[in-house]
């Protein structure tokens, strides 16, 4: 499916936005390792949590989907099932990274595989450390499939030095960490999401956090402590907006001339909202009100009117806090004056698809001046991109930034592969319909 995105009126109205995603898998995976019945409301319906569901019914795990109520009828770590065939974990890089850490908690075997474009991301971040837990895991050349045996418990502590702030790997060894027999510490080199953390002291298991700095360099320490009788508790939750959705209708309100519209209840969690302290450095006019406190998360409204922006730079750790919004961060720097610079984000080149590359040659052949380099891009920018043709590359980010950058370009632009968008936000094209947006789709 192809969408064509055009130039038309301004974006006006209040939206409110699916759940978080990362929070909607971690509650998911938290749910099933539950003994009793979790209740998880405004839980994102697409194609990655899918993912994760389906994964549940592979473990044998039950769960009822009631429009965006998720119910899931745990069994303790003693329900999980060892599945007959390898769990397809689709396009999800959470999923199979999350599961990998649950099963090797739970001492469940299990082959964990995926589509192509999951098997392209790199997988022994997290097997070299799980091996050294005393996990038996397997990957292939270090990708999906893994293969997890039945590990003798408890497992090994680990002292350990992540080699890239990620949640994803972290999350995936303190989950593992919860069959050790002692206490873990792990180390970042940026301040990589804590929604993990935040939901595994809610179920009263020691997680300490605090920045030190070795060699001059800021790192980001996390600890727990195994506790003496492991068992979760129901969840209970009611799941924040999700800002990475919120992102796209951010940028597109500010780069479309007299826009203003109203985000309800966003997830604020300080690690996700680099996004928003660039924009604000931009010139953005973003207020934040009615703020929050959601199932643990810190939330708020956000009022967004049209902007002038400016160009700015990114780098350190800033880019840990909006490494998944550079795609349309890249859109607002299309449309700011000045030339934008983005260093130290390489692990950009490591997502759905190479972002860095993709990014720089889709805005090139919108007429923007966009050099990439090896660890990130320049982008010069003040006039709206021109019209035409460009690809999604498998990427739902990229494919719901394109879409933007067409609302207030000089002609229609048209987003091949657009299908990818109900990965993360089917309902991206609606919603945006409903504030304004001249959206059509094309078969």
């Amino acid at each position: 499916m192809n969408l064509i995105s055009s130039p038309g009126g301004a974006l006006h109205g209040i939206a409110a936005l699916p759940g978080d995603k990362s929070l909607s898998h971690r509650a998911a995976l938290f749910a099933a390792l539950a003994q009793g019945e979790s209740r998880i409301e405004n839980f994102l319906v697409s194609g990655v949590t899918q993912a994760m569901l389906d994964a549940l019914t592979a473990l044998s795990v039950p769960y009822e989907l009631d429009s965006t109520t998720l119910t899931v009828h745990g069994h303790g770590l003693g329900g999980l099932k060892s599945p007959p065939a390898p769990i397809n974990c689709g396009n999800s890089a959470t999923t199979i990274r999350l599961l990998a850490g649950a099963l090797a908690m739970a001492g469940v075997p299990a082959v964990l595989d995926g589509s192509a474009g999951l098997r392209r991301r790199p997988m022994e971040r997290i097997v070299h450390p799980l091996q050294q837990m005393g996990v038996d895991i397997e990957a292939l050349d270090g990708h999906a499939p893994l293969t997890l045996g039945r590990s003798p418990l408890p497992l090994h502590p680990l002292d350990y030095t992540l080699p890239v702030a990620s949640a994803q790997i972290k999350t995936c060894l303190l989950l593992a960490a919860l069959a050790a027999g002692g206490p873990t510490t792990l180390r970042e080199p940026g301040p990589s999401r804590d929604h993990t953390e935040r939901m595994l002291r809610s179920q009263g298991i020691a997680v300490a956090t605090q920045k030190s700095f070795e060699n001059n360099q800021p790192v980001y320490i996390t600890r727990l402590t195994p506790p003496y009788n492991l068992s979760f508790a129901p969840v209970k939750l009611s799941l924040p907006s999700d800002f990475s959705a919120a992102a796209f209708l951010i940028v597109a309100a500010l780069v479309t001339p007299g826009s203003s519209i109203v985000l309800c209840d966003v997830g604020l969690n300080p690690a996700r909202t680099g996004l928003l302290d660039a924009l604000l450095a931009m010139g953005a006019d973003i207020c934040i009100t009615n703020p929050a406190t959601r199932s643990g998360e810190p939330v708020g409204d956000l009022v967004v009117q049209h902007s002038s922006l400016r160009a700015t730079r990114v780098a350190g750790e800033q880019v840990v806090r909006m490494i998944d919004e550079f795609p349309i961060f890249a859109v607002a720097a299309a449309y700011a004056a000045g030339t934008t610079i983005v260093s130290d984000a390489a692990e950009l080149r490591l997502k759905e698809s190479d972002r860095i590359s993709s990014l720089c040659s889709e805005l090139r052949a919108l007429g923007v001046l966009a050099i990439e380099s090896p660890d990130g891009f320049s982008i010069t920018g003040g006039s709206p991109p021109g019209g035409c043709s460009v690809d999604a590359h498998g990427d739902h980010r990229l494919a719901m930034s394109l879409a933007v950058a067409g609302l207030a370009a000089r002609q229609p632009v048209t987003i091949r592969g657009a299908d990818i968008i109900n990965e993360s936000f089917p309902e991206f094209e609606p919603t945006l319909r409903r504030l304004g947006a001249d959206l059509a789709q094309e078969s």
